[in-house]
């Protein structure tokens, strides 16, 4: 009996002799692409920083992102190494999507720039003021204590809406958004200004005025504001942000932040940072 190989016609014997390398072109094509598509560094961990955002990250690695960035970097067994650019306008281009480094520390979840990470802490915008004042008592921006008070505020910030809708922008101070930091520090001239008497309160988010008053403030007291219920929302979860559809990247973070995330909560109070609940209704107490 003839073989099946012997009775193929001609023309699609033809045919099967083309299809073979094609079929086995593609084949190796995707598995290089599968071998080369992931553009993360398997000899440090490569970080994306800006060098002058004390209290978060600095040039001297004195920020509570540098010491997570080592924190991870231990348990990956790699060094840190940073790619530094100022964290404004095209920071995300020219640093995670030029491939000059692989996650973002801290990054608010649910920006479609980067592809987030699962979220490592929640926090808040504060309200900060004299701890020894007649506002130390203060909860909420409804709070008429508040009123006819000089309030520093980052123009432009969720908070912002919050005053005015409780009448207090008007004599509101305002400082600059997006800036270069390596010349200009709004919350560090917002808390000068309040040390000095030159406003009344401040807000500023918490992971930005928290550790900023525990470095350097001694005489302020940080409120974090988890009773304002009217949006805009003054709680954010912040995430580590990889680039776009590297899944695997942001999976093995997932797990590494699962399994230490006892160890990432100590490390941000002990630098200062109010940490609440996912939903922003209460103040996580955390011994550190």
């Amino acid at each position: 009996m003839l073989s099946e190989r012997m009775k193929m016609p001609a023309w699609a014997d033809r045919i099967r002799n083309l299809l073979i390398p094609l079929v086995m072109g593609f084949s190796l094509a995707g598995s290089l692409g599968a071998q080369t598509s992931d553009l993360v560094s398997n000899n440090a961990f490569r970080v994306c920083a800006d060098p002058a955002n004390f209290p978060m990250s600095d040039r001297e690695e004195t920020g509570f992102e540098n010491r997570l960035a080592e924190l991870v970097g231990a348990k990956l067994d790699l060094p840190v190494q940073y790619a530094w650019y100022p964290m404004a306008t095209g920071f995300v281009r020219n640093t995670l999507n030029a491939k000059l480094c692989d996650v973002i520390i801290g990054y608010a979840q649910g920006h479609e720039l980067v592809l987030n990470t699962n979220h490592y802490f929640t926090s808040v915008y504060t309200l900060i003021v004299a701890a020894d004042g007649d506002l130390a008592g203060v909860q909420s921006l409804s709070d008429p204590a508040l009123k006819g008070r000089r309030i520093g505020i980052i123009a432009g910030t969720p908070p912002s809406a919050h005053l005015a809708r409780n009448g207090l922008i008007g004599k509101a101070k305002a400082y600059n958004l997006v800036v270069d930091r390596r010349h200009e520090s709004p919350a560090g001239d917002m808390l000068s200004d309040l040390a000095a008497g030159d406003i009344d309160a401040a807000i500023l988010w918490g992971p930005l005025g928290g550790p900023l008053v525990k470095t350097g403030y001694p005489g302020l007291k940080v409120i974090p504001l988890i009773k304002e219920e009217l949006p805009p929302r003054l709680f954010f979860r912040i995430t580590m942000g990889v680039r776009q559809g590297e899944k695997v990247w942001q999976r093995e973070l997932n797990s590494l932040i699962r399994r230490n995330q006892d160890e990432i909560n100590a490390l941000l109070v002990d630098a200062g940072v109010p940490l609440v609940t996912d939903l922003g209704t209460e103040v996580m107490e955390i011994s550190n």
